[in-house]
């Protein structure tokens, strides 16, 4: 067991005895035994249908239950609903029920009835109620906060997440919104739920200790997001000015639905802090009709990636379009007149437009997708190709706008290759996860000059970070955390 090492970053430890095979229970359980007293322990032995990691029937969840309450008599004690009820009709004498947490797990989705199961929790005698359901949007952190909310008010002790990427919201406020406690894994390839974060990620990353409900919160709106690297900078940045703020990474899958329940200060349904967020893919033109004002350049663009609330309000912004052109610029200087080849159809080419032409460059676009293309290239006064057979020797600057190369299924992957970009002179990449990417290999081995999208990233936060707080951004260290969260996740890519 990997006790010491949980106790160097917990306050209570879970023992999760469902994880261990059967061989193995009766030796672990003496040893669990001796490590009580340590620190505060809480005692698990989960049934596969409520997540645990053995088939485990309920005349055998009872006879442990039954002999554990006077073998563990310092420990909590987590007894799923459906024994708890068992244990309260029988009368079982032998229960500390002021050690029990009551609890109930909800694999696929979020139940209709959590009412009525909170009201059966109410029924035993358990001193601690504990609910955890699958969040598939993040939309469905709202029950759960209410749960706790209600909770709160009746004066009963709590525990309640949305388990999944989607609802890693209720697992970083829960406790400062009433939740008795949150859950963290040792490490990341130990989680025993989805969507668990690990202990350090919680305590060093979103600073949990130090969130309450007046704490403002930002964050990253999404399909998906749970690898993005800008909780890192913005925690980082928040840290080291002292804010009190903290940046949650949050799945969308219905961004209008998101902004109305969650977000709008005059239709949210959740009573928290929230100041702004980072809108990325695919929701960064869905969000414009939820807003009550969007900058011209966002307009013109038509894609907002920053919003901001402003008392009883939602600014949208583009700050992409703002610096996208920045670490270029430090290297070549003037782009007026230069030749430029943007390639792709998404979104990211329209603020790449926007600036290149407000730079005086001349922009040709390269693109599969043609039709798309073509379209966003007439907007900004551009001319489009199509890109298979595409020669880009002729070009000052070559950005690679598209997804390609990004770290997961598409990272083998290339727009164009070195045949292609033999004779231009330097190449911009849009992708800053991996930092070198196939796009700048290929370049490199063109004889290309390459720059890759971790400044812009950076560049793009900065001003982020300043519209939120309106103080100026600490951009080395948000670089610094970037760097070392990309390092982080190609460490773990390899293992």
């Amino acid at each position: 067991m990997a006790f010491a090492g949980a106790n160097d970053v917990a306050h209570t430890i879970e023992i999760r005895l469902d994880c261990l095979e059967a061989s193995e229970f009766e030796k672990a359980s003496k040893r669990v035994t001796e490590l009580i007293g340590e620190r505060p322990v809480i005692i698990t032995l989960r049934p596969a249908e409520q997540g645990g990691q053995r088939e485990l029937d309920h005349e055998t969840r009872q006879h442990f239950w039954s002999s554990a309450a006077s073998r563990y008599r310092r420990a909590s004690l987590d007894i799923e609903l459906d024994l708890a009820e068992s244990f309260t009709e029988r009368a079982e004498t032998a229960i500390d029920w002021n050690r029990v947490i009551c609890s109930h797990h909800d694999f696929t989705g979020v139940a209709g009835d959590l009412d009525q199961i909170y009201k059966r929790m109410l029924r035993t005698p358990a001193r601690i109620l504990k609910i955890a359901v699958q969040a598939d949007d993040v939309t469905d952190c709202i029950p759960i906060f209410d749960l706790l909310e209600r909770a709160r008010r009746e004066g009963r002790e709590m525990i309640a997440i949305a388990m999944g990427t989607a609802g890693i919201a209720t697992r970083i406020l829960g406790p400062s919104r009433g939740a008795f406690l949150t859950y963290g894994a040792l490490e990341t390839d130990r989680a025993t739920a989805p969507g668990q974060l690990t202990a350090r990620e919680l305590r060093e990353l979103y600073r949990i200790n130090t969130i309450t409900p007046q704490t403002q919160v930002m964050g990253l709106a999404g399909w998906p997001v749970a690898h993005s690297v800008s909780p890192h900078m913005h925690n980082a940045a928040f840290a080291a000015t002292g804010i009190d703020a903290v940046y949650i990474p949050f799945e969308v899958r219905e961004a209008t639905a998101f902004v109305r329940r969650m977000v709008h200060p005059r239709t949210r349904e959740i009573d928290w802090n929230l100041r702004g967020l980072s809108v990325t893919a695919p929701h960064k033109t869905t969000v414009m009709d939820s807003l009550d004002w969007i900058e011209p350049a966002a307009r013109e663009i038509g894609a907002v990636n920053t919003i901001a609330v402003v008392d009883d309000a939602l600014h949208g912004y583009n700050t992409d379009a703002l610096v996208i052109l920045e670490p270029v610029k430090r290297k070549v200087g003037s782009l007026r007149n230069a030749r430029c080849a943007v390639i792709g159809a998404g979104g990211a080419v329209s603020a790449a437009l926007w600036s290149l032409r407000r730079e005086g460059a001349r922009v040709v676009v390269f693109a599969r997708d043609f039709a798309k293309a073509d379209a966003a290239a007439k907007e900004f006064s551009a001319s489009c190709e199509r890109l298979e057979g595409a020669r880009l020797d002729e070009f000052d600057l070559v950005i690679n706008a598209t997804p390609l190369g990004t770290r997961g299924p598409l990272e083998n992957e290339t727009p164009v290759t070195s045949h292609q970009l033999r004779g231009a002179r330097f190449t911009y990449d849009l992708v800053y996860n991996p930092i070198e990417t196939r796009f700048m290999r290929e370049a490199r081995e063109a004889g290309c000059e390459t720059i890759g999208g971790l400044e812009m990233l950076v560049a793009q936060a900065a001003e982020q970070f300043k519209l939120w707080t309106g103080t100026d951004a600490p951009i080395e260290i948000m670089r610094d955390a970037a760097r070392s969260a990309l390092a982080d996740h190609n460490l773990k890519s390899e293992i």
